[in-house]
Order: C-alpha cells, then structure tokens, then sequence
C-alpha cells in the first residue's frame, strides 16, 4: 500500500468511526472503564462511621482531634491497543481483512478515549515486538496509532503473545486498559496473561473471517497457512468429514472462550462480514451490569 492509498484510507476510517463515537459510546467508555485509582483531595474532620484508616495522623497530632483525607477517582486512563499483525491478519473474504477489522475497532476505542482526555499507546507484534507507540493524548496521535495498525510492514509473519506481553511488563509499568485485538489461532500464554491481569485491565478482542469457520466445497483443497507458509491438501469426501471439520473448529473456539473466562479476561468475538458497532455495545452493557451486581 503506497501512502497516499494508506493516507485515503486512514481518512476513510476517521470518517466512520468518528460518527460511531457518539454520546452514548462515550458514556458507555466512561462508566465501563475505570480510573487508576484515587487522588488526594482535601482534609475534614472525622465523622463517626469513616474509615480509621484514612485518618490524617500528622493532621490529628497538630489539631489535637481527628481529621481524614478525602479523596477522588484519578479520571484519567491509558488504554494500549496490542495488536497481532501476524500473516493470517492478512485474511479477508469481504470487503475488508481481519486486520483492516482491527484497525477500525482500535480507532473507536482510540478516538473514545480521546473525547474522553485519555492517553492512548499501542504496541504492534508478530513472533516480536514490531513497533511501541508511548501513550499520548491529541487527535493527531489517534491518527498516527491507526496509521502503524495499517501501514506497518511486519518483519515476521507468525504470532507470539507472550513475547509482546514479556515486553510491556518491562517497558510499560502503568496500570492501563491493555485491549488485545488478534485472531488467537495461536494456543494462549496463560501464565503471561495471568500475570497482564493482575496489573492491567485486559480486554480480548477476537477478530474472525467467516470462511475461517466453513469449508465450501467437498473434494480435495490445497491450503496455506499464512504464518509459517506451509503448504498442505486436505481431502473432505463426505459430509462426515464436514462435521468433524465444523465439530474441530467449535471445540477450538468453545476451548479459547473457556480460557479467557478462566483467566477473567473479557472477550468479544468480531467477524468481518458484520458490524462491529451492536456487539461492542453489547459488550459495554453487559460489562456495566456485571460491575453493578458486585
């Protein structure tokens, strides 16, 4: 892609997704996403029912009687986009590709977060870390995050997780709304992913293609695979080896699901052949309920 189809296409992009972040998605973001914990305000006195250990000790020795701090919620988030561009992202049997899909999604969620004053950093990787991006704020930053997700040239073309989460462990130490936008055909690094969330707020975003899912045709086929470039023929001459092909693919994803629950990582699965905006939406309420019931 030269740049001034990348340059049209980030335009294109602006466009739409700035017409999703509506009020009602950034009201959504706000309630769904928390801030990094609490900033000192201001001294009172104590009232009976405070908590002690909120007490101003140096405060109540000087005044002779008890005095606690108050506090306020630090509004203020940093979300990291880690985004897979691994071969198989280059998939897409619509108008647009797996990664086309992520692109989009990263710039509403960036953009969100810039009507909401949040930084927003991103971290692009294959089998390495191909490109960190440091949090900022501002438009011109959201358009430079969307720009690498779709104009960056992967040295690699397999996928490794653990090795880009290894990375922001050592180079991103802030507590972040840490979106991870991937097809996960590769087996999760539970362990890794385990110690992501006891820092960060982990979000799995799964980016699908429909013909990942359906064979078309019976007979024999000849297929690639994207990320290591093998190439092998499967032979399907029955509708029971249709099945088993269907059966295979929906305990692979049953498994994925069970794992990110396991792990206590939300998951929301798009496919490139339908909106993404409704399940999104359906995302951010089901979230919210879940945090008012506890």
């Amino acid at each position: 892609m030269n740049l001034p189809e990348l340059q049209a296409q980030v335009r294109q992009i602006e466009i739409r997704t700035r017409r999703l972040v509506s009020d009602l998605m950034i009201g959504q973001y706000q309630s769904v996403f928390k801030g990094q914990g609490m900033d000192f305000d201001d001294i009172r006195e104590y009232q009976p029912g405070d908590e002690v250990r909120h007490i101003d000790w140096n405060v109540t020795a000087r005044l002779n009687q008890p005095f606690i701090k108050q506090y306020v919620e630090e509004r203020e988030l940093t979300v990291m986009l880690v985004v897979d561009l691994s071969a198989s992202g280059t998939f897409g049997s619509g108008r647009q590709t797996k990664r086309e899909l992520a692109a989009e999604v990263g710039a509403v969620l960036a953009f969100a977060a810039q009507r909401n004053n949040d930084k927003v950093g991103l971290t692009l990787f294959t089998e390495r870390v191909e490109k960190y991006v440091a949090p900022a704020k501002g438009n011109r930053h959201v358009l430079r995050v969307v720009r690498d997700i779709l104009g960056h040239t992967p040295n690699h073309r397999g996928g490794d997780l653990r090795h880009a989460l290894q990375h922001l462990q050592k180079s991103f130490r802030r507590r972040s709304v840490m979106v991870l936008l991937s097809d996960f055909l590769d087996p999760l690094p539970i362990s890794t992913l385990q110690q992501a969330r006891r820092r960060h707020d982990v979000v799995a975003i799964q980016i699908t293609d429909p013909h990942e899912e359906q064979l078309p045709t019976l007979g024999r086929m000849t297929l690639e695979d994207a990320e290591t470039g093998e190439v092998g023929e499967v032979t399907l001459r029955s509708e029971e080896d249709l099945e088993a092909f269907f059966r295979r693919r929906a305990e692979a994803q049953n498994e994925l699901e069970q794992q990110f629950n396991g792990l206590g990582i939300d998951h929301i699965r798009l496919r490139t052949n339908e909106p993404f905006v409704p399940e999104l939406g359906r995302f951010f309420r089901t979230r919210l309920e879940r945090q008012r019931r506890t």
